[in-house]
Protein backbone atom coordinates (compact mmCIF):
# COMPACT_ATOMS: atom_id res chain seq x y z
CA UNK A 1 0.00 0.00 0.00
CA UNK A 2 1.48 3.34 -1.00
CA UNK A 3 1.49 6.41 1.19
CA UNK A 4 -1.07 9.11 0.43
CA UNK A 5 0.21 12.08 -1.53
CA UNK A 6 1.31 15.11 0.44
CA UNK A 7 -1.79 16.90 -0.82
CA UNK A 8 -4.11 14.10 0.32
CA UNK A 9 -2.42 14.08 3.71
CA UNK A 10 -3.43 17.72 4.19
CA UNK A 11 -6.81 17.44 2.45
CA UNK A 12 -5.76 19.74 -0.39
CA UNK A 13 -6.32 19.54 -4.13
CA UNK A 14 -3.26 18.28 -6.00
CA UNK A 15 -2.38 21.57 -7.67
CA UNK A 16 0.59 23.90 -7.73
CA UNK A 17 -1.56 26.82 -6.60
CA UNK A 18 -2.58 26.26 -3.03
CA UNK A 19 -4.05 28.16 -0.12
CA UNK A 20 -1.14 28.72 2.26
CA UNK A 21 -3.47 29.40 5.18
CA UNK A 22 -5.31 26.11 4.58
CA UNK A 23 -1.97 24.30 4.42
CA UNK A 24 -0.81 25.89 7.68
CA UNK A 25 -4.09 25.09 9.44
CA UNK A 26 -4.03 21.47 8.25
CA UNK A 27 -0.39 21.11 9.34
CA UNK A 28 -1.16 22.43 12.83
CA UNK A 29 -4.14 20.09 13.12
CA UNK A 30 -2.10 17.07 12.00
CA UNK A 31 0.88 18.02 14.16
CA UNK A 32 -1.37 18.14 17.20
CA UNK A 33 -2.77 14.70 16.40
CA UNK A 34 0.51 12.93 15.62
CA UNK A 35 2.99 14.73 17.86
CA UNK A 36 5.15 12.11 19.63
CA UNK A 37 4.49 13.72 23.04
CA UNK A 38 0.83 12.74 22.72
CA UNK A 39 1.93 9.11 22.50
CA UNK A 40 4.59 9.14 25.23
CA UNK A 41 2.62 6.66 27.34
CA UNK A 42 2.10 4.23 24.45
CA UNK A 43 4.02 1.11 23.59
CA UNK A 44 7.36 1.26 21.80
CA UNK A 45 5.59 0.48 18.55
CA UNK A 46 3.01 3.22 19.06
CA UNK A 47 5.71 5.77 19.90
CA UNK A 48 7.76 4.73 16.87
CA UNK A 49 4.68 4.98 14.62
CA UNK A 50 3.84 8.43 16.05
CA UNK A 51 7.39 9.61 15.37
CA UNK A 52 7.27 8.26 11.80
CA UNK A 53 3.91 9.92 11.22
CA UNK A 54 5.13 13.26 12.64
CA UNK A 55 8.19 13.06 10.39
CA UNK A 56 5.98 12.34 7.37
CA UNK A 57 3.71 15.29 8.18
CA UNK A 58 6.66 17.67 8.64
CA UNK A 59 8.35 16.57 5.41
CA UNK A 60 5.11 16.91 3.45
CA UNK A 61 4.63 20.38 4.90
CA UNK A 62 8.19 21.44 3.96
CA UNK A 63 7.60 20.25 0.39
CA UNK A 64 4.21 21.87 -0.08
CA UNK A 65 5.00 25.25 1.45
CA UNK A 66 8.00 25.83 -0.85
CA UNK A 67 7.04 26.58 -4.48
CA UNK A 68 10.21 24.99 -5.88
CA UNK A 69 9.81 21.78 -3.90
CA UNK A 70 6.06 21.67 -4.53
CA UNK A 71 6.59 22.02 -8.27
CA UNK A 72 9.28 19.34 -8.29
CA UNK A 73 7.00 17.03 -6.30
CA UNK A 74 4.15 17.53 -8.78
CA UNK A 75 6.46 16.92 -11.73
CA UNK A 76 7.77 13.73 -10.14
CA UNK A 77 4.21 12.54 -9.43
CA UNK A 78 3.50 13.11 -13.13
CA UNK A 79 6.49 10.94 -14.05
CA UNK A 80 8.82 13.81 -14.90
CA UNK A 81 11.70 14.04 -12.40
CA UNK A 82 13.69 17.27 -12.53
CA UNK A 83 17.05 15.54 -13.04
CA UNK A 84 18.65 18.82 -11.96
CA UNK A 85 22.08 17.22 -11.54
CA UNK A 86 22.19 15.67 -15.00
CA UNK A 87 19.90 17.92 -17.06
CA UNK A 88 21.51 21.34 -17.00
CA UNK A 89 20.41 22.42 -20.48
CA UNK A 90 19.02 25.96 -20.37
CA UNK A 91 17.67 28.29 -23.04
CA UNK A 92 20.38 30.56 -24.42
CA UNK A 93 18.48 33.70 -23.39
CA UNK A 94 18.35 32.49 -19.78
CA UNK A 95 22.07 31.69 -19.79
CA UNK A 96 22.87 35.15 -21.14
CA UNK A 97 20.65 36.76 -18.50
CA UNK A 98 22.28 34.72 -15.78
CA UNK A 99 25.75 35.78 -16.98
CA UNK A 100 24.67 39.43 -16.92
CA UNK A 101 23.30 39.04 -13.38
CA UNK A 102 26.49 37.36 -12.18
CA UNK A 103 28.59 40.12 -13.70
CA UNK A 104 26.39 42.75 -12.01
CA UNK A 105 26.76 40.88 -8.71
CA UNK A 106 30.56 40.81 -9.01
CA UNK A 107 30.64 44.51 -9.95
CA UNK A 108 28.45 45.41 -6.95
CA UNK A 109 30.61 43.27 -4.64
CA UNK A 110 33.82 44.83 -5.89
CA UNK A 111 32.38 48.36 -5.55
CA UNK A 112 30.83 47.49 -2.18
CA UNK A 113 27.62 48.96 -3.60
CA UNK A 114 24.69 47.94 -1.40
CA UNK A 115 22.22 49.90 -3.54
CA UNK A 116 23.29 47.97 -6.62
CA UNK A 117 22.88 44.69 -4.72
CA UNK A 118 19.38 45.73 -3.62
CA UNK A 119 18.44 46.67 -7.17
CA UNK A 120 19.79 43.38 -8.49
CA UNK A 121 17.85 41.50 -5.79
CA UNK A 122 14.64 43.29 -6.82
CA UNK A 123 15.16 42.48 -10.49
CA UNK A 124 15.94 38.82 -9.86
CA UNK A 125 13.10 38.47 -7.34
CA UNK A 126 10.70 39.83 -9.94
CA UNK A 127 11.95 37.27 -12.45
CA UNK A 128 11.55 34.57 -9.79
CA UNK A 129 7.94 35.58 -9.12
CA UNK A 130 7.16 35.48 -12.83
CA UNK A 131 8.78 32.04 -13.07
CA UNK A 132 6.65 30.73 -10.20
CA UNK A 133 3.53 31.98 -11.97
CA UNK A 134 4.64 30.27 -15.17
CA UNK A 135 5.21 27.01 -13.31
CA UNK A 136 1.70 27.25 -11.87
CA UNK A 137 0.23 27.82 -15.32
CA UNK A 138 2.21 24.94 -16.82
CA UNK A 139 1.18 22.50 -14.08
CA UNK A 140 -2.37 23.55 -13.26
CA UNK A 141 -3.70 24.80 -16.59
CA UNK A 142 -1.60 23.33 -19.37
CA UNK A 143 -0.79 20.04 -17.59
CA UNK A 144 2.76 20.30 -18.92
CA UNK A 145 5.10 18.80 -16.32
CA UNK A 146 7.97 18.70 -18.84
CA UNK A 147 7.77 22.47 -19.36
CA UNK A 148 7.33 23.00 -15.63
CA UNK A 149 10.44 20.91 -14.90
CA UNK A 150 12.47 23.11 -17.26
CA UNK A 151 11.18 26.24 -15.50
CA UNK A 152 11.94 24.71 -12.11
CA UNK A 153 15.53 24.04 -13.11
CA UNK A 154 15.85 27.73 -14.02
CA UNK A 155 14.25 28.67 -10.71
CA UNK A 156 16.95 26.68 -8.92
CA UNK A 157 19.64 28.81 -10.58
CA UNK A 158 17.75 31.99 -9.66
CA UNK A 159 17.44 30.90 -6.04
CA UNK A 160 21.17 30.19 -5.87
CA UNK A 161 21.90 33.63 -7.24
CA UNK A 162 19.61 35.22 -4.64
CA UNK A 163 21.50 33.29 -1.94
CA UNK A 164 24.76 34.70 -3.29
CA UNK A 165 23.31 38.20 -3.07
CA UNK A 166 22.37 37.48 0.57
CA UNK A 167 25.94 36.45 1.27
CA UNK A 168 27.33 39.53 -0.46
CA UNK A 169 25.00 41.80 1.53
CA UNK A 170 25.94 40.04 4.77
CA UNK A 171 29.64 40.45 3.97
CA UNK A 172 29.21 44.15 3.27
CA UNK A 173 27.25 44.57 6.52
CA UNK A 174 30.02 42.77 8.40
CA UNK A 175 27.80 39.89 9.46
Amino acid sequence: MSEPSHFTLFGLAERFALDAQALDAAWRRLQTAVHPDRHAGGSDGERRLALQRATQVNEAYRVLRDPQRRGAYLCERAGVPLQAESNTAMPAAFLMQQMAWREALEDARAARDTAALAGLRDEISSTRSAGIQTIGTLLDERHDPVGAAAELRQLMFIDRLLEEIDLAEDALAGI
